[in-house]
């Protein structure tokens, strides 16, 4: 078997791997989308097994990061872009972590301060965009070992996601810094919407990542 054959059946396993991970940061980015709904409920027990749910999905991806480093040390120089791999590991291991600390102070804010300030569907819009968006990513990552072509052009779709991610996230901060005058409320507010907006950014690099693997298949 030549060297080049080699390079994409290693290239094409740990693909594998990080399709893995991107299901399980899909089901947490889900599980997510369903907090603000909750807390405005005052669900405690659905808000606990949300916050469970998440933080142990969060320790899948790492295992699964771990997996496709030694995959990729096995083969050592056998893949030639072997560091994009590893980078992308590492930067969906960190949505994970994105989706953790988001979770946890969405949850930590009194659900009477985004009714008063009418932050519940904000916030719901805003994470169900980033749900879009690693929703993307699954379908490119999909379509790597089947339809470079397709990829690329869902990776212009995660831009626009993005873009219109941006957009919600001033203007969700602008109003939690207008409508919101607990000094606690108003930081966590402010870190979940960033944690929203810093992880669509970490999902972007990943969708600009895949494309250099696509193209290299």
């Amino acid at each position: 078997m030549y060297s080049g054959e080699l390079e994409v059946q290693a290239k094409r396993k740990a693909i594998a791997v990080l399709q893995d991970e991107i299901n399980r940061i899909l089901n947490a980015s889900r599980e997510l989308a369903t907090l603000p709904d909750l807390m405005m409920k005052k669900d405690k027990a659905g808000i606990k097994n949300v916050l469970e749910q998440i933080s142990t999905i969060e320790e899948e991806v790492e295992n699964l990061r771990r997996k496709i480093t030694r995959e990729v040390a096995d083969v050592g120089g056998l893949i030639m872009n072997r560091e994009n791999l590893l980078n992308t590991a590492y930067t969906m291991d960190e949505i994970a972590g994105y989706i953790t600390g988001i979770s946890f102070k969405l949850s930590s804010v009194k659900p009477i301060t985004l009714k008063n300030a009418k932050l519940d569907k904000d916030v719901t819009k805003l994470i169900e965009l980033v749900v879009d968006e690693v929703y993307k990513l699954n379908e490119i990552i999909r379509s790597l070992n089947t339809n470079t072509a397709n990829a690329i052009e869902l990776a212009q779709e995660t831009q626009t996601i993005e873009r219109e991610i941006d957009i919600k996230y001033r203007q969700a901060t602008i109003k939690i810094l207008s409508e919101i005058s607990n000094t606690k409320e108003l930081m966590l507010m402010k870190d979940v919407v960033e944690g929203i907006e810093e992880m669509a950014d970490k999902c972007q690099r990943v969708s600009d990542s895949f494309i250099l693997l696509a193209l290299s298949l």
